[in-house]
């Protein structure tokens, strides 16, 4: 092997890693501002999957009484989220799409809601379907 060539195989090799390193500190960069906070504000933003339920026996099974985990009665109109248990009762957070994109609150926790995953509440079932499931940069106030 002539010395140029193994010159030229060395510096590819260098090269490829250097370009793998610069892609993964993008996509760490990337999942940092994803979860980064807006200090000006204060609300951060996280990225959830958001699912829907309502208040009937499917959704809700043996807890389907219309009262929420932290005791709220829910009335016609209310708009709130279930949340994993790092997000205290009466969090507010901002979710694109749900309630006009104005603020609620975490009043309610769920079995299957566990790190970046929210539950909307909607008042029945086939809305609550309607919406699915999403993916979205959640704002939570701070």
């Amino acid at each position: 092997m002539k010395s140029t060539d193994y010159l030229s195989s060395v510096f590819s090799v260098f090269n490829k890693t250097f370009i793998a390193s610069v892609i993964a500190i993008s996509i760490v960069a990337s999942a940092n501002a994803l979860a980064a906070e807006d200090t000006d504000s204060g609300w951060t933003t996280i990225s959830m999957r958001v699912t829907a339920y309502c208040p009937c026996e499917k959704c809700c099974g043996e807890w389907a009484d219309g009262v929420t985990a932290n005791g709220h009665v829910i009335k016609p109109g209310d708009c709130f989220v279930a949340a994993d248990r790092r997000f205290v009762f009466g969090t507010e957070m901002l979710i694109k799409g749900y309630n006009a994109s104005k603020t609620v609150k975490v009043f309610d926790r769920g079995g299957a809601i566990k790190g970046n995953k929210l539950d909307v509440f909607f008042h029945t079932h086939q809305a609550a379907l309607e919406w699915g499931v999403r993916y979205i940069d959640v704002k939570v106030k701070k």
